[in-house]
């Protein structure tokens, strides 16, 4: 009679490292099974690619760089693109500045994102993660720089 929903959420529960509070970290890091991290990380984030990974982001943690996690909680600072191959869930004192590329998607009142939201297919997810620079089609860049000539009205 009743059919049960499948809701969205994190797959993996278990939090296997902690980055503290107090630790700084540069250069690019790559985690396994799940990362809470507290500290700030000046570098890419990623998880080992093709498992389920959790990252957990706390409001007392900051990354400068790009994310690439399956499960990615935030409630800290990003200033890169993150790519979430499943969950994106953005807490209400998350601030990413930078491109958010999920499947699934959840955003408390308070976040905030300056970048373009980007939903994948699961099989996109499952395929190659799309690349962490994008190129600049070369047709726009050339209407950037050479303005186009206004048109001729005619007299009438």
């Amino acid at each position: 009679m009743f059919s049960k929903k499948k809701t969205a959420g994190i797959e993996q529960t278990k939090l296997a490292t902690l980055i503290a509070h107090d630790v700084r970290i540069t250069g690019d890091l790559q985690f396994s099974e799940g990362l809470r991290m507290d500290g700030h990380v000046k570098g890419n984030v990623s998880g080992a690619p093709g498992s389920q990974t959790l990252l957990v982001l706390s409001d007392r943690g900051s990354i400068e760089g790009n994310v690439h996690g399956y499960d990615v909680v935030v409630n800290g600072r990003i200033v890169g693109d993150l790519i979430a191959d499943h969950f994106v869930e953005l807490q209400g004192n998350a601030h990413v500045t930078g491109n958010i590329h999920y499947q699934q998607l959840r955003m408390d009142c308070g976040a905030s994102v300056d970048g373009k939201l980007t939903k994948r297919e699961a099989a996109q997810a499952v395929q190659a993660t799309p690349p962490l620079l994008v190129a600049v089609d070369e047709s726009v860049r050339d209407e950037r720089k050479e303005p186009k000539e206004p048109k001729e009205r005619k007299a009438g």
